[in-house]
């Protein structure tokens, strides 16, 4: 039994733990590294990168016009793959070992309040972080058990495109790789139990609804799958009502779990429940030593979110300093085709929060003439405004992702929205949309204003 000391000891290697490891060891710190699985977490593996660089794919290959055929969905597997290899040294072993982390591959488990236990090796450390993310959530369904289903962490497995997909849930996930294998060859079916993209701005949702249903995606919305019965290559979904859809290949995107088996929290009196460790503003849990990040800590399950969750805390566990979480200025993007962004509140939301205070301010993607050069003119740009600051954006349309950055920079820094009306961007280009939308909000104050326009007659009259 070996026993290390050391000053913070980071449990999961995704985009959260591998930022703090970083960051602490290169200022300072003694750092323990503890991942079970692979480097890069879910988001390099099973997430993020693969899925994005599916899409690509099949983004190309629907610019292409021409039928698909066996070699294409090849082709894009192997792109996945590459895409992934790519990116792994930088969140490999090697890597961070050779920035001065001790890096443990193995299953964590609390032994105590103070330490964790990694095989035959205690790790005794002042700081805790639990960064262990989160894996799929299988809801309850019967039949589920026996069913050959996949699920994030397999679909990347396959070496063929699926004749007809099922996927329940249409959600982000559900919906991104709807149109991926769609597009790559696939029939498919999407059931969804709600709404589809329901945590979305309604009218923003339907576009990429439309968009997906016109390209053959059939989205079932409303019904509750009940049952599940056959096996790989004849697969059925009997939903409420007794309705049986028939695919050849089942995808599980209901959501995703906090992943917490195994690390036995309570031994280190860690309150925790199904959405996560209870953590405080400062992402501190009851237990003061341990802090929990990312996905595990219950705000939100996104790459970004864990990155911003990993500087919080090293302000915390490195200065000393106070220093909390916020979600309001958190942006998400839905990588369909095209993107849905957000950040802040939704329309409807801001409207409950806000009342009379808010203001909406509304511009189409065919009013920015870089969206007509390019004949993207599909979707918008919603503003919503109080106090002269922006409280929530939603755009829909050709990299709505990027498009959405200069809000996030506006949000995350409280500026009042004159900071963006008054920003000079190149022309012609789609952000312009987001400029457009602040002026809009200036625009009957400056126009539609009696005083201004009195003002400006004296100014003219006195004027030589």
């Amino acid at each position: 039994m070996s026993h290390i000391k050391t000053d913070i000891c980071v449990i999961g290697a995704g985009s959260g733990g591998l930022s703090v490891a970083a960051g602490a060891v290169q200022m300072g710190a003694s750092v323990v590294l503890v991942e079970r699985h692979k480097m890069g977490g879910d988001c390099l593996n099973y997430g993020c990168v693969p899925s994005k660089a599916l899409l690509a794919q099949a983004r190309a290959l629907a610019a292409r016009g021409t039928p698909q055929t066996a070699s294409d969905f090849t082709a894009a597997m192997a792109h996945v793959k590459a895409a992934i290899a790519a990116i792994e040294p930088h969140d490999s072993v090697d890597r961070f070992e050779g920035l001065g982390v001790t890096v443990l591959q193995g299953h964590a488990r609390f032994a105590g309040a103070d330490r964790v236990a990694v095989g035959d090796t205690i790790i005794s450390a002042r700081r805790f972080v639990v960064a262990t993310g989160s894996t799929a959530l299988i809801p309850p369904i019967t039949g589920i058990d026996t069913v050959p289903y996949m699920t994030n962490e397999t679909l990347f497995e396959q070496t063929s495109c699926p004749r007809h997909l099922l996927i329940i849930g249409a959600g982000p996930i559900g919906l991104e790789m709807a149109q991926a294998h769609r597009r790559l060859g696939a029939r498919v079916t999407v059931i969804e139990g709600a709404r589809a993209l329901g945590r979305d701005d309604l009218d923003a949702a339907a576009i990429v609804l439309k968009q997906l249903r016109s390209e053959g995606i059939e989205i079932i919305e409303g019904v509750q799958v009940e049952q599940v019965s056959g096996d790989q290559g004849a697969i059925e979904v009997q939903v409420a009502g007794g309705t049986i859809f028939a695919g050849t290949d089942l995808l599980v995107a209901v959501g995703r779990k906090p992943s917490l088996d195994g690390l036995d929290l309570d031994r280190a009196g860690i309150a925790h429940d199904a959405r996560g460790i209870t953590v405080d503003a400062g992402l501190r849990s009851s237990n003061r030593r341990v802090y929990a990040i990312g996905d595990v800590a219950g705000q939100g399950q996104f790459t970004h979110l864990a990155g911003y969750h990993a500087g919080v805390i090293i302000r915390s566990m490195l200065f000393g300093l106070p220093a909390k979480a916020r979600t309001d200025h958190i942006p998400h993007v839905s990588y369909t085709d095209p993107e849905l962004a957000q950040i802040g509140l939704t329309e409807a939301a801001a409207r409950a929060k806000f009342g009379a205070r808010l203001s909406v301010h509304k511009i189409g993607y065919d009013q920015i003439d870089r969206a007509q050069a390019e004949g993207c003119t599909q979707g918008f740009c919603k503003l919503m405004v109080a106090g002269g600051r922006p409280v929530g954006v939603t755009i829909v349309g050709r990299q709505a992702g990027e498009v959405i950055a200069p809000f996030a920079l506006a949000m995350a820094n409280r500026m009042k929205l004159s900071a963006m009306a008054a920003t000079v961007l190149p022309y012609p280009t789609l952000a312009e949309i987001g400029k457009r939308a602040a002026s809009a909000y200036f625009s009957p104050k400056l126009f539609d204003n009696t005083a201004v326009k009195r003002v400006v007659r004296l100014v003219q009259n006195w004027l030589p």
